[in-house]
Formats: C-alpha cells, structure tokens, sequence
C-alpha cells in the first residue's frame, strides 16, 4: 500500500489526472492525501470534487480557505469573490451531495508521525493539541446550523488565538489558524496579509515552521497553501503547494519513501475537462 499526498489543486482537474498517471496509484489499495483547496480559480472544481468524493476511503481531504469560502458562499454566508471560479459547483444536479460532502472533511489529519493540514500549525500547539482543536471545529461544521460558524469565520475580523477564547470565536481562531497561516511570531501571532516569500517576511515574524519552540515539531507536517514558497522539503515538513493554479506545477509526494511527482500546469487557462 503506497499514500501520496498531493498539493493544492484548485480546479485544476486535467494536472490531477496527469500527476496520477505518473504514478502508481491503484484505488484498491493506495490512498491519496489532499492538502486542502481543492477548488476555485481553476476552470474545473466540480471535476476534482466528483472524482475526490469518488474515491471514498482511498482519499484523505482537509479543508484548505477556499473550500471554506465555497462553503459559505453556497450556504448564503460571505458573498463570492471577483477571481471565484466554482460556479460549475452551485450550478451541478448533485450540488448538495457534493458539498454535504466537503464540510463533512477533516480540518487536520494525524497518522503515526504525519500530520496533515491546508496551512499550518501555531508554534504554541503540539500535534495532540492541534488534533482536539481541529475537532471541535469539525463538529460544528458537520451539524445542520453550521452557517452560524460559517458567518462567523467570514463575517468577523480574523482574530489571533488565544486560550481564553471560547465559544465560536475559538473555533474561528482555530480555523483561520489552519487554513490561511504562513508566518507568525515567536508567541503565535499571524500575519494574516502576508502572501509573499519566507526569504522576505516582515520583521518580528518567521514562516511558522521556523520557530525554534515550535511543539509540533517532532511530528512531520503536510501542508500547502504558500504558493509562493512553492515546494518545500525538510525533514519534518512536506510543504507541496507548488503554485499549479498560477501555472507552475502540481505536486505529490509518496509518504513511504518521499518520492516527488510533478507536472507542470497551465493554469486558470487550462481547458476544462467533462461535466
């Protein structure tokens, strides 16, 4: 049994296709791991949900920022965006199953020393920590009045975790945390704004997976989200979002032995595939 973990795909469902044919990959008995933003911006979301949902078992999702915002748009809680591009989902015969599947996904994934999430892990949060965190938010996104959350995560300024934070402003804290983090200081506090290179992050933060006291660090971490990291291998950090709805590449990982896959992709121009 092979796990290929695979960076954000964003609509682009022909790269998918194309990076799978790379490997070895067999429904049956191999897994794939999703990073998260599994739509928007490319031209075909609805094409990569069906065939992620098809996969059942054999595929472990986490919910990246732009899963979330299509949640919330489809459910009449935050208003879609100039660059969305997911209308072929709301606009789908199965648009429900679809997306009762989606918020069904996990926010973060642990197994043995792997840890999977969209964007990362505050400093001040070891692995077991952040598992009961992504959790309690999971539970709320799972129950049928879930559009309350969702009009909380989007219709609030996006507040810095605290301990001390209860109710659905911990849980909105938690979410951001996971889905939207690249650089932080020491203590924990994001730079939500920042989207530019680790290289040049702005005094007073590091990319999160850099600070020294960093609890979660004896696990190895999987994520995406900075594409302007792009493809980021370390010892204990797999970081796999290779840019491809910009036109750089998609990427996997094979887990039992960090063998890279890669294509190259053409982006928001990419011709769309079936319906």
């Amino acid at each position: 049994m092979a796990t290929y973990a695979i960076g954000d795909i964003q609509g682009c469902f022909q790269a998918l296709q194309k990076l799978l044919d790379q490997t070895t990959f067999d429904p049956a008995q191999d897994r794939l791991w999703f990073v998260g933003d599994l739509v928007n911006r490319g031209p075909d979301s609805l094409s990569v949900l069906r065939y992620v949902k098809g996969l059942g078992p054999s595929a472990v999702v986490v919910l990246g920022n732009h899963d979330l915002h299509l949640l919330a748009v489809a459910g009449g809680c935050a208003s879609p965006r100039r660059t969305d591009t997911f209308q072929d989902v709301l606009s789908a015969p199965d648009r429900e199953e679809l997306l009762f599947w989606l918020r069904h996904q996990r926010l973060l994934h642990r197994e043995d020393r792997f840890v999977l999430v969209h964007a990362g892990l505050l400093p001040q949060w070891t692995a077991e920590q952040a598992v009961d965190l992504a959790q309690q938010v999971e539970r709320v996104l799972r129950a049928d009045d879930y559009r309350i959350f969702l009009r909380v995560l989007f219709g609030s300024p996006r507040a810095q975790w605290s301990d001390d934070l209860t109710g659905l402003a911990r849980l909105a804290a938690i979410t951001h945390a996971m889905t939207r983090l690249r650089v932080c200081s020491a203590e924990g506090t994001i730079d939500f704004s920042y989207k530019g290179s680790p290289e040049t992050a702005p005094g007073g933060f590091l990319p999160w997976f850099e600070i020294p006291t960093r609890k979660s660090a004896d696990a190895t971490i999987i994520c995406g989200h900075w594409a302007a990291m792009g493809l980021r291998i370390q010892d204990n950090l797999l970081a796999l979002d290779g840019g491809c709805v910009g036109g750089r590449e998609l990427v996997a990982v094979r887990l039992e032995d960090r063998r890279l896959y890669r294509v190259a992709c053409a982006g928001p121009a990419e011709s769309t595939g079936p319906e």
